[in-house]
C-alpha cells in the first residue's frame, strides 16, 4: 500500500482579538485511509503571551497513513478557543486546510472563521460571552451546508508540516 507520513508542528496562532488561546485539531481522511501510527486528533496547551498577539504552541504532529487511493486525501481541521481569566472557554474560530500533495517541508497558514449568529446572539455574546457553535465538527471541513452560515473572519493558525510519500508510484497511485 502507498504510505503518507506527516511530521511537523502546529506553531501557533495570530490575529485573534484576544490572547490566552488553545487549539483542538484533527485529521480527517476518506475511507481508503488507515492510520499506521500516531494520533488523529489532539489539543495544545493554553498560551497567554505577555508581549505581542501571537500564541505559540509548538505542538507536534506525527502521523503515518497507508492508502489504496487518493480519494479522501487528508485535511487538518482546527478549533481555536480562548480561555478567560475565570477559566471559561469560548470558541474563537474554526478552520481547515488540505495536506499538501507534494513531498517536503511546507509552511501553512490556515485562516479561521466563526459563526456570527443573529443580532440577538451577537449582542448576548458581547455582554455574556460564548456564542454560536457548530453542532457537528464535520461542517468544518465538509462544506456541505456551510454556505448557509453567517460567519466572521478570525485569525490564522500557523503550521510547519513535513510530507513524506512512499510507494505511491509502486502501487499505481499518482499524485
Amino acid at each position: 500500500m502507498a504510505e503518507l507520513h506527516l511530521i511537523g508542528q502546529i506553531v501557533g496562532a495570530s490575529e485573534f482579538p484576544d490572547s490566552s488561546l488553545f487549539c483542538k485539531f484533527g485529521i480527517h481522511t476518506g475511507g481508503a485511509w488507515k492510520v499506521l501510527g500516531g494520533l488523529r486528533e489532539g489539543q495544545t496547551q493554553v498560551d497567554n503571551p505577555e508581549i505581542g498577539d501571537t500564541a505559540y504552541w509548538s505542538h507536534p504532529i506525527d502521523i503515518h497513513f497507508a492508502t489504496k487511493g487518493l480519494q479522501g486525501w487528508p485535511k487538518i481541521y482546527f478549533q481555536v478557543w480562548h480561555q478567560d481569566t475565570f477559566g471559561r472557554n469560548e470558541l474563537y474560530g474554526y478552520g481547515h486546510c488540505h495536506v499538501p500533495t507534494s513531498p517536503g517541508m511546507h509552511k501553512i497558514d490556515c485562516v479561521t472563521w466563526r459563526p456570527s449568529g443573529n443580532l440577538q446572539e451577537q449582542i448576548m455574546q458581547n455582554f455574556v460571552g460564548g456564542g454560536p457553535q457548530l453542532k457537528s465538527a464535520d461542517l468544518i471541513y465538509s462544506g456541505a451546508d456551510r454556505f448557509h452560515l453567517k460567519t466572521t473572519a478570525m485569525g490564522k493558525v500557523h503550521m510547519h508540516l513535513g510530507v513524506i510519500l512512499r510507494n505511491f508510484d509502486k502501487y499505481g497511485v499518482e499524485c
